[in-house]
């Protein structure tokens, strides 16, 4: 999305700050989606450390994050650095995937078992989870809810890749189906809303922590067997 001219006062502008969590330890390479009992690995916690860093000079007065363990590990320093409560909002949860609690590998898992083919035969909706347009919905409505929270100074919501990237997407009025190995959703990066009223004028996104990020685990890095797998997002 193009950036356009803020001409209004300053308290008509928000920006909401949406951040995928950090590294998760995960050694199994399991899906584990909406799963309980997966939390930041000690990278994982640099990265957010990391992260709560970068956004201590901003004028963040609202945190929020998803309800699943890696999120709120990752949000809980940036709320400590600006003294405020962490919120939780279910709609900023993963994406939902038939494939939860299985491996997902590259040469190995869920996909060399005929039986879960039949998950793939639509990639527009997609057949194997939560449909897109439910994802926008949902998101769009933590958006704006954070927006409202925050009206006039910046908010931090901690989400999950593929529900960050398909809001991102909607935004810019791109389609939602797409090829996951593109999604530039880096772990700990901030894909930023700035709104003047309650429109969005322009989305960026930053990397603060992607010294941190292996390379294997970089947007648009290729899976390499062997490595380290972080499965979820």
């Amino acid at each position: 999305m193009s950036s356009e001219i803020i001409s209004n006062s300053s308290s008509d502008v928000t920006v909401v700050h949406v951040m995928r969590h950090g590294e998760v330890a995960n050694p199994d390479g399991i899906l584990y989606g909406r799963l309980p009992g997966y939390h930041l690995s000690e990278l994982g916690r640099q990265m957010a450390d990391r992260v709560a860093e970068h956004l201590a000079s901003r004028d963040v007065t609202y945190v929020c994050a998803s309800p699943l363990e890696r999120a709120q590990e990752t949000a809980t320093p940036i709320a400590k650095a600006h003294g405020l409560d962490l919120a939780t909002d279910g709609r900023l949860i993963e994406a939902g995937n038939v494939f939860q609690g299985k491996t997902f590998g590259v040469g190995d898992g869920a996909l060399k078992k005929p039986a879960n083919w039949k998950h793939l035969v639509n990639p527009f909706r997609p057949s194997w989870g939560e449909p897109y347009v439910d994802q926008v919905v949902r998101m769009m409505g933590a958006l704006d809810a954070a927006k409202d929270a925050a009206r006039g100074h910046e908010a931090v919501l901690v989400s999950h890749q593929l529900p960050i990237w398909i809001v991102r997407s909607y935004a810019e009025k791109r389609r939602l189906w797409h090829d996951p190995r593109k999604r530039q959703c880096t772990l700990a990066s901030l894909t930023t809303f700035t709104y003047q009223g309650d429109k969005i004028v322009s989305v960026g996104y930053t990397e603060p922590a992607i010294d941190l990020v292996p390379a294997h685990l970089r947007a648009g890095a290729k899976p390499v067997q062997g490595k380290d797998k972080a499965f979820g997002a």
